[in-house]
């Protein structure tokens, strides 16, 4: 059994994080509840034995320089359960951080809505999603850190609607709190469930981090989220020369196991990169990676394709395509472009998969990118295989590896339903235009990307340009307005195919 991590106060808590002296509290006198006498003494053996007037405490600070509205429980009052009283003081802080342009960050430490004051305080969770949602309708981060334990309401609401969310180790974390499951039940509810360390397994946060390490994680998701847009350009990046190559060699050369991926040009072609976990629903999928990253001086929303993964592992799924999803919507709220990377097998063929509805997340993706307020670019890194390579495609501008490829089927399986054989995969291939040569042809790629020859053969120097196509293409695509962005989009995709196409 994981135990217990040891709880720090609220002010604790806000001391750890902001820098020194810079905390100002934005709270007034709670507002007066309807109270019998003994809730009243309860209230006041609260205030005594915490040193604090709620269950909540909120305010600005400054964290490594940058201001923050902040928000966090005092579980010594109350078990920091939500009533009226510390709803209302939640409200205004989200209003005011929402009319100040403040990103928020979020600890909460509770038992959940607080049974003294009933229903009125269990709705009272509505008034915070609602004043959450036009926190996040203003393109303003939402941040939590849960922290040991948050259960009940305060767990289904303020707790659970964070763009980003990471929870400290060993902390209980669930809806229903063990004791209350216990009472109802009649029996223990199973250990290791309820616990951080068993979320961030399932998909439903972002990270495990201790407290001491907060500040500096908060620091690089701001530096992200809040970095200033360049105003000159950044230089054009290497063009294309054109040349035609094999078809058939580019499809080998793109599955070679050593060939760089979408971790690989994170790691050598980003900055700032945030890992991200999951759905945030209860799935992760290792075929799909979801982060967010600096391209030079550009900030985006990347979500991409782990071919390695998906062959070690298992074939990509629907989960992998709902945590795309994910990335797009975080893409919306935060007002960031988003970068989609193709670079797959195929999606997974299986009973799991069509159970799970992949055809319709595939769907469901095609349909939210095209639609897709944020500027967005889809990179072709390697293998660009059916549904799966489709579902991340639609896009402002599309970019492509020298020696990446797009194609409704594997080449073998295209020549096994032509020729009911595998021999002719090569001659399929050229047939049906896959190439990177071939896709700007007809219009689908708009900028190819040099490899020498081979990226296997400079893996370093491949990433480096494949950040630098990035960046340029981000830049330029800012600014413009969606409606404007949207527009072109639709047209680019209505014209596909109506005019003269080459293949071969």
């Amino acid at each position: 059994m994981t135990p217990s991590p040891a709880r720090l106060s609220a002010h604790e808590l806000i001391d750890l994080l902001t820098d020194e002296d810079s905390f100002v509290s934005w709270d007034s006198t709670p507002v007066e509840v309807t109270t019998t006498e003994k809730y009243a003494a309860e209230l006041a053996a609260a205030r005594e034995r915490s040193g604090v007037d709620e269950s909540v405490l909120t305010g600005e600070g400054l964290i490594r320089g940058r201001r923050v509205a902040i928000i966090v429980s005092e579980f010594a009052f109350l078990a920091g359960s939500i009533g009226v009283a510390a709803a209302q003081r939640l409200v205004e802080a989200i209003e005011k951080a929402t009319l100040e342009g403040l990103p928020l960050l979020a600890g909460p430490a509770s038992g959940g809505t607080r049974m003294q004051e009933g229903t009125l305080a269990f709705l009272s969770m509505v008034k915070i999603s609602a004043a959450l949602s036009k926190h996040k309708a203003a393109k303003l981060p939402y941040l939590v850190y849960l922290r040991h334990p948050t259960t009940g309401g305060v767990m289904a609401s303020w707790a659970s609607l964070g763009h980003v969310t990471v929870a400290e180790p060993g902390a209980l974390v669930g809806f229903l709190g063990p004791r209350v499951f216990e009472a109802i039940y009649g029996e223990k509810f199973p250990e290791g469930v309820q616990v951080s360390e068993n979320l961030y397994s399932n998909g439903l946060i972002d990270g495990v981090i201790p407290p001491r390490k907060l500040p500096g994680i908060i620091s690089r998701i701001l530096r992200v989220l809040d970095a200033p847009v360049a105003k000159t350009p950044p230089p054009q990046p290497e063009p294309w020369t054109g040349r035609e190559t094999d078809t058939w060699e580019s499809i080998v050369r793109s599955r070679d196991p050593e060939r760089p991926g979408i971790r690989a040009l994170l790691r050598q072609g980003a900055h700032n990169v945030l890992p991200l976990n999951g759905t945030g629903q209860g799935e992760k999928d290792p075929g799909l990676v979801l982060a967010l990253a600096q391209f030079g001086r550009v900030s985006c929303v990347v979500m991409g394709q782990d071919r390695q993964a998906q062959r070690v592992r298992e074939p990509m799924g629907p989960a992998a395509l709902r945590e795309a999803r994910r990335g797009m919507r975080l893409a919306e709220e935060l007002g960031l472009p988003l970068v989609t990377v193709i670079d797959t097998p195929g999606a997974a063929l299986s009973q799991k998969a069509e159970e799970g509805g992949l055809a319709g997340e595939i769907a469901r993706c095609l349909l939210e990118l095209v639609t897709l307020p944020s500027p967005s670019i889809s990179l072709i890194l390697g293998e660009g295989t059916g549904g799966g390579a489709l579902a991340l495609l639609p896009a402002d501008r599309t970019l492509a590896a020298e020696n990446a490829w797009l194609s409704p089927l594997p080449p073998e399986g295209a020549s096994a339903i032509v020729y009911r054989d595998t021999e002719h995969a090569a001659q399929m291939a050229q047939e049906q235009g896959v190439s990177s040569f071939a896709l700007r042809e007809s219009g689908i790629v708009d900028w190819v990307i040099p490899e020498r020859p081979d990226a296997v053969q400079e893996p370093e120097a491949f990433c480096a340009r494949v950040a630098e196509s990035l960046e340029f293409h981000l830049w330029q695509l800012r600014g413009q307005s969606s409606e404007a962005r949207l527009s072109v989009r639709f047209d680019r995709y209505r014209r596909l195919g109506l005019s003269s196409t080459r293949h071969g």
